[in-house]
């Protein structure tokens, strides 16, 4: 034993080399660039506003024509024998317009964008001969109906703040030219459809009217629970593992039948799928054990606060905080104002990109033609605000966009540019194109500075004193 050791101690003196060891070294984590900074996109829809009745008078964008600070187009109005031109509102509460497809078609008429007066003339004139309902107050004997109203910064001194600060998008068309469902069919799958079978992608047809009301709706005759069987952007985000939440805010439900303009509130919550709330009608979604995705408000607030953000979400109002005629813009706006502020204050705002919108133009005053797509759409121009760490300081973007344009985002930055194509997605359906392919389309990365360093928030009062 002795010897051992003696020979040990040995070979230690003499220098021959030994094994080292050395400790693991810690791999650095990869440097995400370009649209891969952003890890977290939130959608916030709002409710039936055009591009003009909120920024129309915006600077350098494509706004209510005008000389010397006045307006210079003027509409038709068979009521007065006359026409009327956009004018200042400066209240709060509005009555807007009828806003379904054949509206939408009256109102662009072949791209003249003269029928907007006409629209609330005539679903006036029919209705307040047995009703009371709010929008007869405009009455046919009423001056110009606000459908021609515009509101500026006096009114919404955030959201023009936002657009100073952050990106204005003023080419923005609402996917389809019709009402609120269709417009949130197509937030979420680029299509509106009806099914002739349960369960069978392949007998959809497109809808732009009535792909299938919810039941309690006038549209729904029959109490027929919808069901909406084509392919929706949740299940290429399901197959590719990216997280996604659908919150919903419990109150009112925002919409209604569209010709006519106001009607007794609907309830509305994550367990409730309605018109706001299309995805649990949704057949992949069920298939996939989804359900649980579909989240109150209140579980959005405390994800931003843990820093938890799902990397897709979509965000719905009820009718007090949408905006939607007859709901106050200002409660809107404050409601919009915490959305954002809770985003902002999260640990999660450097790496999210904010897309706000609304879906619909409500009937409102709009100057400029939508672009054909296909027979669905596109929609009129409703207003688009980008806010992100990395989105370009007041910026202006002229692209030709639509809602489509988020889910190609989406699938850009998740999804390695897979898309919902009946071709490739592995689950077919008769849709008549790609939307987010259209040539047209233009590319919401170009919203966003990627080199620059992320910018810091911008913490906005809910309810700032009105401008004067």
């Amino acid at each position: 034993m002795l010897v051992v050791l003696g020979v040990l101690a040995v070979v230690l003196r003499s220098g021959v080399p030994h094994r080292r060891v050395t400790p693991p070294q810690r791999v650095a984590a990869p440097t995400l660039a370009g649209i891969h900074k952003i890890r977290h996109v939130v959608v916030i829809m709002q409710e039936n506003r055009s591009f003009d009745s909120y920024f129309g008078t915006y600077p350098h964008a494509d706004g209510i024509p005008m000389r010397d600070g006045i307006p210079t187009v003027c509409v038709p109005d068979l009521q007065t024998h006359g026409c009327d031109r956009p004018f200042h509102d400066a209240s709060e509460r509005n009555y807007g317009g009828p806003h379904g497809h054949r509206f939408a078609v009256l109102d662009v008429d072949h791209g003249a964008m003269d029928g907007f007066v006409d629209s609330v003339r005539r679903v006036v004139r029919h209705r307040c001969r047995r009703s009371t309902a709010p929008i007869c107050k405009l009455g046919t004997s009423a001056p110009t109906p606000d459908v021609m109203g515009y509101h500026d910064a006096r009114e919404l001194p955030n959201y023009w703040a936002y657009a100073r600060h952050f990106v204005l998008q003023d080419h923005l068309f609402q996917s389809n030219a019709s009402w609120s469902l269709p417009a949130h069919l197509y937030l979420v799958s680029a299509w509106s459809a009806r099914c002739a079978r349960r369960g069978r992608p392949m007998t959809c047809r497109g809808a732009v009217e009535n792909p299938g009301a919810p039941p309690g709706e006038p549209q729904n005759t029959t109490g027929e629970i919808p069901h909406y069987d084509w392919t929706d952007l949740t299940y290429l985000l399901h197959e590719h593992h990216v997280s996604w939440r659908y919150y919903v805010h419990r109150g009112g439900e925002p919409d209604c039948r569209d010709d006519t303009m106001s009607c007794s509130s609907i309830p509305q919550g994550a367990g409730t799928p309605g018109i706001w709330n299309p995805l649990p009608w949704f057949t992949t979604v069920a298939r996939d054990h989804q359900l649980d995705n579909i989240r109150p408000f209140g579980a959005f607030l405390t994800a931003a606060r843990t820093g938890s953000l799902p990397a897709v979400s979509w965000i719905v109002p009820s009718q007090q905080i949408s905006e939607h005629p007859t709901a106050l813009v200002s409660r809107g706006q404050a409601y919009v104002t915490g959305v954002v502020n809770a985003i902002m204050e999260s640990p999660d705002w450097r790496s999210t990109a904010i897309f706000l919108a609304w879906d619909d133009w409500g009937g409102f005053y709009d100057h400029v033609p939508p672009p054909a797509v296909d027979r669905s759409g596109y929609g009129l121009r409703v207003p688009g605000l980008v806010i992100s760490p990395f989105a370009k300081r007041g910026y202006v973007d002229h692209q030709t966009l639509s809602f489509d344009a988020y889910l190609k985002f989406i699938e850009d930055d998740f999804l390695g540019g897979a898309r919902i194509d009946p071709r490739t997605d592995g689950r077919p359906d008769p849709r008549p194109l790609v939307r987010e392919n259209v040539k047209l389309l233009g590319d919401l990365t170009r919203d966003f500075d990627f080199s620059q360093l992320p910018r810091k928030p911008l913490i906005l009062a809910p309810y700032p004193k009105r401008r004067r």
